[in-house]
């Protein structure tokens, strides 16, 4: 394999991780405050309100029902308003943001979810406020699941990455079909593989140490 050729597939394992981690990051700035909202709007939860519960399920189940491929496309113009462009690494930061969110958001509510009713119940005997409640019992319970509810996140936000190659996203998948499906290259092919599985095995491994670190139950 030439130089030029393994220069070409660091550069895109480099775009790859900064579309993985980047839209991950963004994804639980926004998912994580979406997910508690949900649980905590729901029926007999300390911020029961119907209406906003269920449009809140709404919106994620809509953005949850929409293959990313279609998302990546639909929401070309909003990508343009965001970073000027529709193509290149930065631009698929964008729909991968966008299709991670109510991801993160179900697998947020489901992490909450895991808390005993007790211990709500038990903080609100002493006086705690909603808030405190959310962030001295909810989050802190549940933060082993939230957590791996994150690397599920990222495993997959990798697997996107790749589809994101398909329009000019840049990464690994860009690699994978211009060098490899395009111009019937397997051994290229078989490499940028290789790499996200292994990319996928770290993060996977990474993430189950750090579960296993902060979690006391």
């Amino acid at each position: 394999m030439s130089d030029a050729m393994i220069n070409l597939l660091l550069s895109a394992f480099w775009e790859t991780l900064l579309m993985t981690f980047g839209s991950g990051a963004l994804a639980c700035l926004f998912g994580i405050p979406l997910g508690v909202a949900l649980h905590v709007s729901k029926p007999g939860q300390i911020w029961q309100h119907a209406t906003l519960n269920w449009f809140l399920g709404a919106v994620v189940n809509i953005g949850r029902s929409i293959p990313f491929i279609i998302l990546l496309v639909a929401i070309i113009p909003f990508t343009r308003f965001i970073v000027g462009s529709s193509i290149g690494t930065l631009a698929a930061v964008v729909p991968l943001t966008v299709a991670a969110i109510p991801f993160v958001a179900r697998l947020m509510e489901g992490a909450l979810m895991e808390v005993p009713a007790g211990l709500t119940e038990a903080a609100q005997a002493m006086g705690a406020t909603r808030m405190q409640i959310i962030s001295k019992v909810l989050l802190p319970e549940a933060l082993p699941s939230m957590l791996n509810g994150v690397i599920i996140t990222l495993v997959t936000l990798v697997n996107y990455s790749a589809m994101a190659g398909v329009v000019g996203g840049g990464g690994l998948g860009d690699v994978g079909i211009r060098y490899g499906y395009q111009r019937f290259d397997l051994q290229v092919m078989l490499l940028v593989i290789l790499i996200l599985v292994v990319l996928v095995q770290v993060i996977q491994s990474a993430g189950d140490r750090l579960v296993t670190y902060v979690d006391h139950r």
